[in-house]
């Protein structure tokens, strides 16, 4: 009778006879392309190929008696354990130094040691393609949003300036309300572009130096409030306490994000674990989409005991508008804009989400060794817009406003004459310098947009600066300062966000000025 050679599907069917199955698994390993081990009954190792000790490398030796667990980077461990215990395919990175990204799989044998066949694969050429085109999506997506933020902050200046210029002239009308409301829906739509910045990392952040645990322990007694009696917070803070250069209030935004979308993912109840930590990262890691680069990190992780997130599901839940809450209301902007706050904050986040077994939202932020900042005193309110001057009474030299959109400038121009300045208008940055070259006064300050067709408003302030030293420059503009690549406090310009109250443009204007 012919020998029989029995193939690795046939193996791993429990075709091939009993008697012939265990020798012949360890001799189909030893061939295999992939990274192949044997595994005893508690998911130890029992043999392995050239392939897999090569692919872990010298930094992570194999053994035998080594349990699977210790082959995984120990953030992912959890969630790929999961998914091989329910016989599903793992993308992970191993724990070894420097090592690719691979897909685990994992095999049960119809013997009781080996017990079980672990495969170990590095991703397919197609899906680090996938991995990337889905970075280039989202880096796409901000970009578009960044745009489209940009031209609807216009259009909510102009729209809230009208609205305000016309109520500070008729308190009193019959249209008041109607004005008001006007001028809260315009501050709604402010909203929604904050949330479009922040994920397209161009919002206008105020950073400071934060000590998280102070920040966390501040938003857990307003979380045990708003998440309800039906889930039980607890927070676990790690010491000493780790600081982190970041925005607070956005700092704030992304805990109540992450707290009341766990608060949703619960609806019978549960728990929710806040935990701050640290890592040492010595080697760029990947992280989804991103990759997590060398450096010391102050680590904030927001864990629920809901019921997950489908796998097809998790790739897509920092997209813009993407929501499974549609009826419920949802935008599909806070986990986008959660992901825009750490990202422009310099940090890292990612999702865990075993099928069953709740969600993991872990945030790495740049560890800062500095001693924390003095909180700032309180904002005072602003005054009351300034009343309208007579005719004529205006004085000294003008105010150059540039803005290339021409409902906002004529609002603008208004708001500053009634405050008493004089003001000399254009629409682009070439009209101003016409209008100076052509004989208008020399300004007592400049206020312009920032993205103008042709030359922009940084080229404009140091064109004149260069011919008049030490111009007062206020700067409007929708992107962030960090979206325009320039430190504009060391060049003395001061940037107002748009949208912006005309009275904010006022005080703004009168704090460059010199007393």
């Amino acid at each position: 009778m012919a020998e029989q050679r029995w193939g690795l599907e046939a193996l791993l069917r429990g075709r091939a006879p009993r008697a012939e199955l265990e020798p012949a698994l360890r001799a189909v390993i030893e061939a295999a392309s992939p990274g192949l081990a044997l595994l005893d009954a508690s998911d130890r190792l029992v043999a392995w190929n050239a392939e897999l000790a090569r692919m872990c490398g010298p930094t992570l030796p194999l053994r035998e008696g080594m349990g699977i667990a210790l082959l995984v980077e120990p953030r992912q461990r959890d969630a790929v354990l999961a998914a091989l215990a329910a016989g599903r395919k793992a993308d992970a990175a191993l724990a070894g130094a420097g090592t690719p990204p691979v897909q685990m799989e994992r095999r049960a044998l119809p013997l009781r040691d080996p017990a079980a066949l672990l495969r170990v694969a590095p991703l397919s050429q197609a899906e680090q393609s996938a991995q990337i085109a889905a970075a280039a999506r989202l880096q796409a997506v901000g970009a578009l949003a960044g745009g489209i933020a940009h031209d609807f902050n216009n259009l909510l200046s102009a729209i809230g300036g009208s609205a305000e210029a016309a109520l500070a002239r008729n308190p009193d009308d019959d249209a008041a309300p109607e004005l008001r409301q006007v001028l809260e829906s315009a501050a709604r739509g402010a909203g929604l572009v904050r949330q479009l910045l922040a994920f397209a990392r161009q919002q206008a952040l105020h950073p400071r130096v934060v000590e998280l645990n102070a920040a966390v322990t501040a938003m857990a007694g307003l979380l045990g409030r708003l998440l309800g009696s039906r889930v039980r917070l607890t927070v676990t803070l790690d010491e000493p306490g780790r600081r982190v250069r970041i925005d607070p209030t956005q700092l704030d935004q992304v805990i109540m994000n992450l707290a009341l979308n766990a608060r949703d993912a619960m609806p019978g109840g549960g728990s929710l674990h806040i935990a701050t930590g640290h890592a040492v990262v010595l080697q760029p890691e990947p992280l989804g989409q991103d990759q997590l680069p060398p450096g010391r990190y102050a680590t904030l992780e927001v864990a629920d005991t809901g019921g997950g997130i489908p796998p097809e599901i998790l790739p897509r839940i920092f997209d813009p508008f993407f929501t499974t809450k549609r009826e419920q209301g949802g935008s599909g902007l806070g986990l986008s804009t959660v992901h825009g706050i750490v990202r422009q904050s310099g940090g890292f986040i990612a999702a865990e989400s075993p099928p069953g077994q709740g969600t993991t939202f872990r945030i790495w932020l740049p560890r800062h060794d500095g001693p924390a900042d003095v909180p700032p005193l309180p904002a005072v309110p602003l005054p009351p817009p300034v009343a309208p001057l007579p005719a004529g009474t205006e004085a000294g030299p003008p105010v150059l406003l540039v803005e290339d959109e021409p409902p906002l400038l004529r609002l603008a121009a208004r708001a500053l004459r009634g405050a008493g300045f004089a003001v000399l208008t254009a629409t682009s940055a070439e009209e101003a310098l016409e209008l100076l070259e052509g004989g208008a006064p020399a300004p007592c300050a400049l206020v312009s947009d920032v993205v103008m067709p042709g030359m922009d408003g940084l080229g404009l302030a140091a064109l004149l600066r260069a011919r008049h030293p030490g111009l007062p420059v206020l700067l409007v503009s929708g992107y962030a300062e960090a979206a325009l690549g320039r430190d504009l406090a060391a060049e003395g310009l001061r940037l107002l966000p748009k949208p912006y109250a005309l009275a904010d443009l006022v005080t703004e204007l009168r704090a460059i000025l010199p007393a």
